[in-house]
């Protein structure tokens, strides 16, 4: 017997300073047996620093060549590719030629990244948004998480406060840059 995805329905009160972003927004997100917890919550973290009007998750295993997250203009058309973890030069390189916009939002040692783009082909890598999420903000989100969850999220200078049933967790996005 197949296993099934997980569904966590997620009512979100974002408040992003840096941007001048508030919404509410209410995600059913899918998580495959497959996918870590820190996978999950980074993703669920870039849908909210990204978000933007065609904002929507990519179809996931289903369609290995989909993008975690993807922007699309209102012809359908591609605006921002964005990855979540440490993808391979190739995926980046493909990403790159697909979409004017592409950034990497990494829940793993930023270290790990930047070694696996270094030196590779990649198109218009000069152009990468490539962002590294403080540990302790992914590890405080996982103790937090649940099926069903009220989430106040604030940003402001790159630094996410999420607060989920009385507890706040806190850490920084930082932004990383190829041969530094």
């Amino acid at each position: 017997m197949a296993l099934t995805a997980t569904i966590y329905a997620l009512e979100i009160t974002l408040a992003d300073v840096d941007r001048g972003v508030y919404e509410t927004l209410s995600l059913r997100v899918a998580c495959h047996p497959s996918e870590s917890p820190e996978y999950l919550v980074a993703r669920i973290l870039a849908y909210c620093l990204e978000y933007t009007e065609g904002i929507a998750f990519g179809r996931g295993i289903s369609d290995p060549d989909d993008p975690p997250l993807a922007v699309r203009d209102l012809t359908g058309a591609l605006v921002s590719w964005i990855e979540i973890g440490v993808p391979d030069a190739a995926r980046v390189h493909k990403a790159s030629k697909a979409a004017p916009r592409v950034a990497v939002y990494t829940h793993k040692e930023p270290r790990t990244l930047l070694r696996a783009l270094e030196g590779e082909r990649i198109h218009r890598a000069d152009a990468l948004e490539l962002y590294a999420f403080d540990r302790e903000l992914i590890d405080g989100l996982i103790e937090l998480l649940d099926r069903r969850m009220v989430l106040e999220l604030s940003v402001s200078d790159r630094h996410v406060y999420v607060t989920a049933g009385g507890k706040t967790v806190a850490g920084a996005v930082d932004r990383l840059t190829l041969g530094s």
